[in-house]
């Protein structure tokens, strides 16, 4: 530990334990039981701003806000981040999968597991979609998955399969210059998830870049993305109907 972490952390403990007796010297309420074996100490909170995770705040709100624009009877949603899951639930039906199912038991929310890379859904079944800060992660091991290198563009074919005709798909996965930090997952170039969805149309594509005083940015240019080292890129396709 440095210098000035150790100092820092000196610190925040000491004004931890001043609080405690302060707290302690103006309670006189009977109202609940002080004591200290019963301390929880938080030493990092007092900061000016709550800090948060600007991928997995904005890409839901994204992706939220899409459902919200459409007229969505049931939602399926493979293995995203499952806060989002149970709030969407509340508004509209879901079914949410997932390599490692969750036990949440609530209304409008149905839980199974899958494997992304053979779903057991018919060919263009699935109207709404969503697989969000998942694909990253396929095929590396990290969830007790098998080692498979090319898992990850199995998985994003099994998307592509199950979208019915019409029907939306919002996809989400690390973007900037081409790796993988094994692992925990891939980054992508714009290009390899375009090349990847060529039967979709893109309707749109939104970014939450590396800057933390930016936001979300709405229409983002592909060179943007590209020049992230780990921007979150948010991908709204569709599966056209074919000729008629």
């Amino acid at each position: 530990m440095s210098i000035n972490r150790l100092a820092s952390a000196i610190r925040n403990r000491a004004l931890y334990y001043r609080d405690y007796l302060t707290f302690r010297l103006r309670s006189n309420s009977d109202r609940f039981v002080l004591r200290w074996k019963d301390r929880h100490p938080c030493l990092a909170d007092k900061t000016p701003k709550t800090a948060f995770d600007r991928h997995y705040v904005y890409h839901t709100a994204w992706a939220a806000r899409i459902l919200a624009s459409q007229n969505v009877v049931e939602h399926v949603d493979i293995s995203s981040y499952i806060y989002f899951a149970t709030l969407v639930s509340a508004f509209i039906p879901v079914r949410f999968y997932d390599y490692r199912p969750p036990a949440i038991q609530l209304d409008n929310l149905v839980i199974g597991h899958v494997d992304l890379t053979a779903l057991p859904f018919a060919d263009n079944s699935i109207s709404s979609l969503s697989c969000m800060h998942v694909i990253e992660h396929i095929g590396l091991g990290r969830y007790g998955d098998i080692i498979a290198p090319d898992a990850d563009l199995a998985a994003m074919s099994e998307l592509a399969r199950v979208l019915s005709p019409d029907g939306n798909l919002l996809f989400v996965v690390p973007v900037g210059q081409p790796r993988i930090a094994f692992n925990a997952h891939r980054i992508y170039s714009y290009q390899q998830i375009i090349r990847q969805f060529d039967n979709l149309e893109l309707l749109e594509f939104s970014l939450i870049p590396d800057d933390p005083t930016e936001g979300l940015i709405v229409n983002a240019s592909s060179e943007l993305a590209d020049r992230q080292a780990y921007g979150c890129g948010c991908f709204w396709f569709r599966k056209s109907r074919g000729p008629r």
